[in-house]
């Protein structure tokens, strides 16, 4: 999770009561999953037989946009080019149902609407076969560019001030084109919008150079369009990051855009900012998913930072508010929308969160086959204050799954004394689990977490304090598989000691006395010497 509760519900919050107008252009596609049991080879073929129990036909591309971005509150209008087949009816009228104002469709006598069916064996797509549409004509590329117009100034189509006389539409606040090789031209669509723009333009497009003239505010190439925009790879898996930030201005200047944010799938996104330094870079991690159903997660992300900038969200926390809209669809099979409610339910689930050491396992495990660089550390988190929040900020940035284990109760007196913990040990857990820079919690009995490493066998284990690995116990069983111990800074004068200290000689002051126990040591570790350790005090 990459955005915390607060940020998700203030964005759903203004989006419900501000309603912004969303005009979506673009490619559109109807996604058709065909699903049954594939239980035997064909006797034809080297092929498996299908036996079709359900087909679910959703709006794909562009149009997939447009619903996640109506599910997210917007209202929202589709401009596209469609057929007049029963595949461009099935998507009208599949657009009209999420609450898609359709009434700048523009649908051309004998054209094919482009249709992927997925044909679903069990848990696996077998094949997909696409029926494409052709290239549009100058005369219907024109009828898009007038459609386009229309739409942001909030021109209603004759046809449908004739069927609803004065039915009127206000002007968009947010354009979103999406550009996926499938016919828009963005000679047509481009002085359209530069003679028109609304306030915010963002574009979705598998060759952003074609769309650079329109500077639009934000780009959001993946992974594949970044390394063509740049002409060569990006390399394998979490370094791609870095060649991403190292390719910044580059990438701005490429696509002509003042913010650019690269998906990276599995490893999250990248956002490159005009206005900020190179070395500022903000990122976001991100959910991992089965590539043999997530499907139209990028859409989901498109829409959301749409949605988000559309009532004034800063780019940083409009792109992280989108990424956790891509988490709730990755999550599920098929082409996906997500919902402001379910957004919010995602974020505000602590109990996801906080996990026992078999379900610790079994995540951790599904990572790592992901590919995912899984980050440990430690300790009581009994007051949380600024230090565990800087220290757990740090240990998130050294990988893309951060596991907290905190000290139980018991094993909190047995290291800090009597009076100690402050907060029971749920408590503490449902306050990391709010955290977004926090992925899992989970709680143990003893007094190292040494059994609990043994068994998840972390990349990187991470503890703050100003003493050295060989002062630590872990560090040897971390090392035996291969992992790495790594050691961050700590927020000087930050520890739960100091905190609680403060508090009772404030109490005292006013007729009470009391005074918090010593610092023993970093809780949940065998160190030898002082140290104040976030996470630990």
């Amino acid at each position: 999770m990459s955005a915390d509760v607060r940020s998700v519900r203030r964005v759903v919050d203004e989006v419900a009561a501000g309603q912004p107008v969303v005009v979506v252009v673009g490619d559109v596609i109807l996604d058709r999953w065909t699903v049954g049991a594939a239980e035997r080879v064909s006797r034809e073929a080297p092929a498996p037989v299908v036996r079709v129990t359900e087909t679910i036909a959703v709006p794909g591309g562009a149009a997939n946009t447009a619903v996640n971005a109506r599910a997210l509150g917007a209202r929202v209008r589709m401009v596209a080019l469609i057929g007049d087949d029963e595949t461009g009816r099935v998507l009208r009228d599949r657009l009209d149902a999420a609450g898609v104002d359709t009434r700048w469709l523009v649908a051309v006598p004998g054209a094919t609407t482009t249709c992927k069916d997925r044909i679903v064996g069990g848990d696996r797509v077998v094949v997909r076969v696409d029926d494409l549409a052709a290239a549009p004509s100058a005369d219907d590329t024109a009828l898009l560019a007038e459609a386009t117009a229309a739409a942001v100034a909030g021109t209603v189509p004759a046809d449908a001030r004739a069927a609803a006389p004065g039915d009127t539409a206000e002007r968009a606040d947010t354009v979103v084109v999406c550009d996926y090789d499938l016919g828009v031209d963005a000679t047509a669509i481009v002085p359209v919008l530069e003679r028109d723009r609304p306030t915010t333009v963002v574009v979705d497009a598998h060759d952003l150079s074609r769309w650079s003239a329109l500077h639009p505010d934000l780009v959001t190439p993946n992974a594949g369009e970044t390394a063509g925009l740049l002409g060569r790879d990006l390399g394998q898996g979490a370094d791609r990051a870095a060649t991403v930030v190292a390719a910044r201005d580059e990438v701005l200047a490429v696509t002509g855009a003042r913010n650019a944010v690269v998906t990276l799938d599995r490893n999250g996104t990248v956002l490159l900012e005009s206005s900020s330094s190179a070395v500022d870079v903000h990122r976001t991690r991100a959910t991992p998913a089965s590539e043999q159903q997530a499907s139209g997660a990028g859409d989901t992300f498109c829409a959301a930072a749409s949605v988000a900038l559309a009532v004034g969200t800063p780019v940083r926390e409009a792109v992280s508010f989108a990424q956790a809209a891509a988490d709730v669809v990755v999550r599920e099979a098929g082409t996906s929308v997500c919902t402001a409610d379910a957004l919010v339910a995602s974020v505000s689930a602590p109990a996801e969160t906080v996990v026992d050491h078999d379900e610790l396992a079994d995540a951790v495990d599904e990572a790592r086959r992901a590919g995912r660089r899984i980050v440990f550390t430690n300790g009581c988190f009994d007051v949380v204050h600024r230090g565990h929040t800087t220290y757990l900020r740090q240990a998130s940035e050294l990988g893309d799954l951060l596991v907290v284990a905190l000290n139980d109760d018991d094993s909190v007196r047995r290291l800090k004394g009597p009076e100690r913990p402050i907060n029971t040990a749920e408590d503490r857990a449902g306050v990391l689990a709010a955290l977004a820079c926090v992925d899992l919690v989970t709680v143990f009995a003893t007094d190292t977490p040494i059994p609990l490493i043994e068994r998840i066998r972390p990349d990187v284990y991470v503890k703050g304090g100003d003493y050295s690995p060989e002062m630590l116990s872990e560090t040897e069983v971390v090392r035996a598989h291969g992992g790495e111990v790594v050691m961050v800074d700590y927020v000087a004068e930050h520890s739960t000691s100091a905190v609680v200290r403060r508090i009772r000689e404030t109490a005292a002051g006013a007729g009470t006395t009391g005074r918090a126990p010593a610092d023993t040591g970093p809780a949940g570790t065998a160190p030898a010497g002082p140290a104040v350790v976030p996470g630990d005090a």
